[in-house]
């Protein structure tokens, strides 16, 4: 996976060439990814859908993290990246089942870690149960939602906790129910700019 060619880019989103995956976070070049959150409504009220990320996962393993995302190669346009949806959930959208929010940079720095990225962020209102997911687990290892006004607090420290449902799928493959209290330690290290933006176009969309 280190070795997939990805474009670069300078701050401005111009493209430069390429540069391979593993040099790009090595290097903190800009690069371009797609990032799909899925919303839901239930009773009335609206929940925000996180994946956790499997414990095989080489960069923040077993941390909840957007719904399905993933890095756009060389060789793909944006409307490429809803193949991430299909190979990590296993639900087959199509592109104009999308709701496009924004591109916001979101930008991610650890000690041998440097992800700098365009995230084309995308918003889908899912009608079906959260156990329609199929999760591919070498990627993700269980699915949980929140009410969406939780998570926005969450996002702008409002709140220090939040609780979430769903399910884990364990190292017997066996699936287990998740009722848990989570906190920003739990979730990959995004920005707070980022994901302020991004809980405030979805509350536009859905309000």
């Amino acid at each position: 996976m280190d070795s997939e060619k990805i474009t670069v880019f300078d701050e401005n989103q111009r493209a430069l060439g390429t540069e391979t995956r593993g040099d790009i976070h090595q290097k903190g070049l800009w690069h371009e990814t797609f990032h799909c959150w899925f919303i839901t409504e239930d009773l009335g009220e609206s929940f925000i859908y996180l994946q956790l990320r499997s414990d095989r996962k080489k960069d923040f393993s077993s941390l909840l993290d957007i719904t399905a995302a993933g890095h756009l190669l060389a060789n793909e346009s944006v409307e490429n990246g809803i193949r991430e949806v299909k190979e990590e959930l296993g639900i087959d959208l199509h592109f104009s089942d999308l709701t496009k929010l924004a591109v916001i940079k979101d930008v991610i720095t650890m000690d041998s870690f440097i992800d700098n990225e365009f995230a084309h962020v995308f918003l889908y209102k899912m009608d079906d149960s959260i156990q329609d997911f199929q999760l591919q687990q070498d990627e993700v290892s269980g699915m949980v939602r929140a009410k969406f006004q939780d998570f926005y607090d969450l996002c702008f420290k409002l709140i220090e906790k939040i609780g979430v449902e769903g399910f884990e799928i364990n190292s017997c493959e066996e699936q287990i129910e998740v009722n848990k209290t989570i906190t920003l330690l739990d979730l990959v290290p995004h920005q707070d700019a980022y994901l302020q933006e991004v809980v405030t176009r979805i509350k536009d969309e859905i309000s």
